[in-house]
């Protein structure tokens, strides 16, 4: 039954996906590589993706930022923690030496092929027993929840 606004009685579209991050967080932390690897985030985990889907190119902090729809200090915070973690490198480019390129660690590539099972077991389980057409329209749901949002930010 709907309330105010336009919401089921009782719930919240905000509340809803704040439980909803707490519980993905909770079972990433809960997988074996997150036991290893007590500095790891799921931001972390991430970036590495990222990184490792565009190694045929050269990525910078702003690619992140833009990416992940974070802002500079938020994605500089990220970078150097992973940085003193062995994640990864910022390495000069020879055509800007303002620019450094960030690139993978040994010890990052390893870490993102253990994460990418975990990733796709989480994956597997979010979608079970959920129909294509739900998933369709979930999709479409957080799609124009995420444009709303965005339509406040560039205000």
């Amino acid at each position: 039954m709907k309330g105010a606004y336009g919401r089921l009685e009782g719930r919240r579209v905000g509340f809803e996906l704040k439980v909803l991050s707490n519980l993905i967080r909770r079972y990433f932390e809960s997988t074996e590589t997150k036991k290893k690897v007590d500095s790891l985030t799921g931001m972390h985990g991430w970036v590495i993706r990222y990184l490792v889907e565009n190694r045929d190119r050269d990525v910078f902090q702003r690619d992140l930022e833009e990416q992940f729809t974070v802002r500079r200090s938020t994605a500089t915070k990220i970078l150097q923690l992973m940085e003193r973690n062995g994640l990864i490198v910022r390495r000069a480019v020879d055509y800007d030496a303002r620019l450094k390129k960030l690139e993978l660690t040994p010890k990052a590539i390893e870490l993102h092929q253990k994460i990418t099972g975990e990733m796709e077991a989480l994956e597997n389980l979010l979608i079970q027993g959920i129909s294509s057409e739900e998933l369709e329209a979930f999709y479409q749901t957080i799609d124009k929840i995420k444009r709303n949002l965005e339509s406040v930010e560039k205000k």
